[in-house]
Formats: C-alpha cells, structure tokens, sequence
C-alpha cells in the first residue's frame, strides 16, 4: 500500500521493551519473521506515542490532527527477495483514540488500528498511561520518569547501544486481515534522542498473559522516552508470506 508522506510531530514516545525467550517468539512470528536477538534474547514491547500536526506533506500544521496510539512491536529479521537479511519491527497490533485512526487504518495508511481509551498525565519528567482497549484485548499501564541511570540488568550495555538499536528499527510491518500481507511503513526521524525512563509499574496484559508467554519466558528489559521529534511516515511496498 502506498499512502501520500505524512508529517507531524512526536509530541511524546515512550519506548516500553522486554527482552523474551527467542523459542516463544519464533512462534509467536508470521512467515517471514523470525526474532532479533541481542545478547541471546529475542525484544518485544510497546511504542506508546501522541502525534500532533499529523497531515500529507505539503499542508500546513496548523490542520494537522492530534491522537494517542499504541503499537505492540517484535523486533525482527526477514529475507527480501533477492535474500539479503532485513532488519526492522513487526507490529502484531495497533490502538488509537482516533475514529479517524481507527476508519482510515489498513484503507488509506497502513496499519489496521483498534478504538482504545488512554488516561495520561504528562508533568514533564514523570509520566502515567494507562490504556485499554475498546473491544477489552490489551490494556497497558505505566509510571515512571526521567532517569540518567542505565539499568544493569538490560540487554544492552548502555543508552547509546540501545538508542542505535530502536533508530534502526525505522521500517515496520503490520498485520491486517489478509493472515499473508503486511502493511509496511517507513518512520522517518529529522532528530533522534532519547532518554531513559526509571519505571515504578509496568503492565502488560499482552506480555502478561501466560497463554502467550509462558512464566518466565518475558521480563520487563527497560523503558525509552523521546519528545518533540518532527518526523515523516513513508509508505513502502506491502510485504507478503
């Protein structure tokens, strides 16, 4: 699906990753996915993102529309056609405030987005979400706030590793009704940064859910915050099994 480039602005994106059991996530994964590991782990997580002044390129902001989205994310690996190994995510589910979102999702941009209800509380440096779906499938929950620490206990060694990681994970792959097609998109960042976020409660029922993820298969890795990042959405071509 091709869709005109779309602009806005990241208001707030708070980054939520897991580090998982690879076996699990291998079966979680459509043809042709497969998990990136770091260190022997596979990643999975949330993006919970508000977008302001979204609009095709071209058009002022001042008309651009604001919503609340959530996307639940695989970090993967697939062969393209001529069997180089790609690298990017897999988004096996996406939530949004936005009727517009939520009608227009999989038709006219890509990625089929479900109705969910978001509760946030933005003071700057410490931040609240809650979010549940309309039809009662996932629900996040999350506190926390700025920290300068990095948590010993990630997958990765320092932000900087794990800032390059998510900066390279620009094109994304979404499910949609069709089990064999997957809406692609490019996030095309004009600055990256981000900033580690020290967690006081973290909850997912998705990552949660024992039926998915075994006891012990999935543990809360670290959590991202990026502000104020002007970017662009860029259509590609769909993918198929």
């Amino acid at each position: 699906m091709r869709i005109p480039v779309i602009r806005g602005l990241i208001r707030r994106r708070v980054l939520v990753n897991y580090r998982a059991d690879p076996a699990v996530v291998r079966r979680l994964l459509p043809v042709p996915f497969s998990p990136q590991l770091v260190q022997g782990h596979a990643l999975v997580g949330v993006c919970l993102i508000r977008l302001e002044h979204v609009r095709p390129r071209g058009l002022p902001a001042l008309i651009g529309l604001a919503s609340e989205n959530a996307a639940h994310r695989f970090a993967v690996e697939w062969n393209d056609a001529a069997g180089q190994t790609c690298q990017g995510v897999y988004v096996n589910r996406r939530d949004t405030d936005s009727r517009l979102n939520h009608l227009a999702g999989g038709r006219l941009f890509p990625g089929e987005h479900h109705l969910a209800a978001f509760d946030v509380a933005d003071r700057g440096n410490a931040i609240e979400i809650a979010m549940r779906s309309d039809d009662g499938a996932v629900a996040v929950q999350l506190s926390g706030e700025t920290h300068d620490a990095w948590p010993t206990t990630s997958v990765f060694g320092s932000l900087a590793t794990a800032s390059a990681f998510y900066e390279r994970g620009s094109l994304g792959y979404s499910a949609t009704c069709d089990p064999g097609r997957f809406d692609g998109l490019v996030l095309n960042t004009h600055r990256w940064h981000v900033t580690p976020l020290r967690m006081h409660d973290v909850k997912s029922s998705y990552f949660s859910d024992p039926a998915v993820f075994p006891p012990g298969s999935v543990a809360f890795d670290h959590a991202l915050l990026a502000r104020e990042i002007d970017h662009e959405w860029i259509g590609t071509d769909d993918l198929r099994a």
